[in-house]
C-alpha cells in the first residue's frame, strides 16, 4: 500500500486524460448542476434545522424556565437523532438506494419542523428535535455521497462543496429568520421552527426530478438505467467507458463487499474518521448553536443585537464557502484544509488573549468571524469532500456512514458539554482548548491526508491497493 503523507504523483491527473478536460462532449452540464442543486436542498435543511436553535434558544429558555443542563439538552437533542440517522443511513442507502433515503429525510424534515413548533413541555420538544436529527443524519451522509457519485471528476469537489454552501445558506437563513421573528414575543421560537416546513416540502417535490445514483444502480445489476443516467451526465461515449470502469471496480470488490475490516480500507477509514472528529472538536458548532448566549451573557448585548451578530457570522460563513466552491478543484483539498486549520488555531489563540484582556465586543466579534471564515474556506467543505471520495464503490455508503457517525458523536459531545466547560474553565479556557485542537488538525492533515483532486472515484480506489 502506498504512503499518503504527501500528495505525490499517484494523485495527480495525467496530462490529456479525460478527467483533465472539460465536461465530456455530449453530456449536459445543466443536468449535472440541476441534480446537484436539488440534492443540496437537503444540505440547506440540515443547516437551517441545526442553526435555528441559536436564536430560538433565548426565548425557549425563558418560556420553559430551563436550567443550563436543560438548555444543553434542548440544543443538543437534535444531534443525538443525527447520530442515529447517520448510523442507519449507510446500511439503508447501500440496500435501498440514495434517492429513496433522500425522500425519507425530506419527510422527516417536514414532520419535525411542525412538531417542534407546538410542544407544551421540554420532553415533547426534545422528541420533535430527535426526529429532525434523524433527517439531518440521513441528509448529512446521503447528499454529499450522492453528489460525489454523479459528479464528473473535474468538478466533483465544487459540486460536493455546493452541499456545504447549501448548509451555510440554511444557517444564514435561520439567523435571518430568527432576527425578524424575534419581534413576535416569547412564542417567537415556535414560528422559527415552523418556518422550516415549506422548504422541506419543496425538497420532497424537487426530488422527483433527480435519478438514482448510477454507481448504485450498476451495483444492483440495473445497467440500462445506469447507462441512461450516465449518458445524460457525460454523453454516450464517456458514459460507456465510465460504466465499464465502474463495473470493473465492482467486480474486483466482490467477495469483500460485506466487510469494512479489509486491510486496504484501514488507512482511508482512519483518515475519514479522524478528519470528521477534528472538524467538530475544533469548536465550530459552539458558535453556531450558542452564539446568541455567548454574546448576551459574555458581551452584554441584547437578544436582538446578539441575533444580529449571528447573522453577520452566518454571512461570513456563507462568503467563505463561496470562496471554497471556486478554489477547491483548483488548489486541491489538502491546501484548503491546511489553510483552514492553521487560521483557526491562530484566530482562536488571539480570541483567548482578547478575552483575558477583557477586550470590547467588536474585537471579540471580529476574531470569531475570522475563525468562522477560516473554517468555511477549508475544514467545512473539505472534510465532506474527502469522506465521499476515498472509499470503494461497494462499501462507500457504510464506510462514509461510519465517518459521519463519528462526526455527529463529536458534534454532540462538544455541544452537550459547552456550557458546562465554560462554567468550569471560563470562555477563554474553552476556546483555548479548541485552539490547541485546531493546531493538532493542521499536523494531522500535513502528515496523513492525500490530495485527490481531478481523480475519478475508481482511480482513487485503485490507488489504495
Amino acid at each position: 500500500m502506498p504512503s499518503f503523507r504527501a500528495p505525490g504523483p499517484l494523485f495527480r491527473e495525467p496530462a490529456g486524460s479525460p478527467t483533465a478536460t472539460a465536461l465530456t462532449p455530449g453530456g449536459s452540464p445543466r443536468y449535472v448542476y440541476l441534480i446537484a442543486t436539488v440534492a443540496a436542498l437537503g444540505g440547506l435543511l440540515f443547516g437551517f434545522d441545526t442553526a435555528i436553535i441559536n436564536g430560538a434558544l433565548i426565548f425557549l429558555k425563558k418560556d420553559f424556565n430551563l436550567s443550563d443542563a436543560e438548555t444543553e439538552w434542548a440544543a443538543s437533542s437534535i444531534l443525538f437523532g443525527a447520530v442515529i440517522g447517520a448510523a442507519l443511513a449507510g446500511w439503508l442507502t447501500d440496500r435501498y438506494g440514495r434517492r429513496r433515503l433522500l425522500f425519507a429525510a425530506a419527510a422527516l424534515f417536514t414532520l419535525s419542523a411542525l412538531a417542534a413548533a407546538v410542544p407544551r413541555t421540554l420532553t415533547e420538544f426534545v422528541l420533535a428535535r430527535l426526529a429532525g436529527g434523524l433527517a439531518i443524519g440521513l441528509a448529512s451522509l446521503l447528499v454529499p455521497l450522492y453528489i460525489a457519485e454523479i459528479a464528473p471528476a473535474r468538478i466533483r469537489g465544487r459540486l460536493v462543496t455546493l452541499n456545504q454552501l447549501a448548509i451555510v445558506t440554511g444557517i444564514l437563513l435561520a439567523y435571518v429568520a430568527s432576527y425578524y421573528l424575534a419581534d413576535l414575543g416569547l412564542d417567537s421560537w415556535r414560528w422559527m421552527f415552523a418556518s422550516a416546513a415549506l422548504p422541506s416540502l419543496l425538497f420532497m417535490l424537487t426530488l422527483l426530478l433527480v435519478p438514482e445514483s448510477p454507481r448504485w444502480l450498476l451495483g444492483r445489476g440495473r445497467e440500462a438505467e445506469a447507462l441512461n443516467t450516465l449518458t445524460r451526465l457525460n454523453g454516450p461515449v464517456a458514459a460507456a467507458a465510465e460504466a465499464e470502469e465502474i463495473q470493473a471496480a465492482l467486480a474486483a470488490e466482490r467477495g469483500e463487499e460485506a466487510s469494512l475490516s479489509q486491510p486496504r480500507l484501514r488507512r482511508p477509514l482512519r483518515i475519514a474518521v479522524v478528519l470528521a472528529v477534528l472538524q467538530q472538536i475544533t469548536g465550530i458548532n459552539t458558535i453556531l448553536y450558542y452564539g446568541s448566549i455567548i454574546f448576551t451573557e459574555h458581551s452584554g448585548q441584547s437578544a436582538s443585537s446578539a441575533i444580529g451578530a449571528n447573522a453577520l457570522i452566518g454571512g461570513i460563513n456563507f462568503a467563505g464557502t463561496v470562496v471554497a466552491l471556486f478554489v477547491i478543484d483548483r488548489i486541491g483539498r489538502k491546501p484548503l484544509l491546511l489553510l483552514a486549520s492553521g487560521g483557526m488555531a491562530l484566530s482562536l489563540g488571539a480570541l483567548v488573549v482578547a478575552l483575558q484582556l477583557h477586550a470590547s465586543g467588536p474585537w471579540l466579534l471580529g476574531l470569531i468571524m475570522l475563525y468562522v471564515a477560516c473554517f468555511a474556506v477549508g475544514l467545512g467543505p473539505g472534510v465532506w469532500v474527502v469522506i465521499t471520495e476515498i472509499f470503494p464503490n461497494a462499501v462507500r455508503g457504510r464506510a462514509a456512514s461510519l465517518a459521519t457517525v463519528a462526526l455527529w458523536v463529536a458534534c454532540t459531545l462538544i455541544s452537550f458539554t459547552f456550557l458546562s466547560l465554560v462554567k468550569a474553565a471560563g470562555l477563554s479556557g474553552a476556546f483555548g482548548l479548541y485552539a490547541v485542537l485546531s493546531a493538532l488538525t493542521f499536523a494531522f492533515v500535513w502528515r496523513a491526508v492525500p490530495e485527490t483532486k481531478e481523480r475519478t472515484l475508481e482511480e482513487i480506489e485503485r490507488a489504495w491497493q
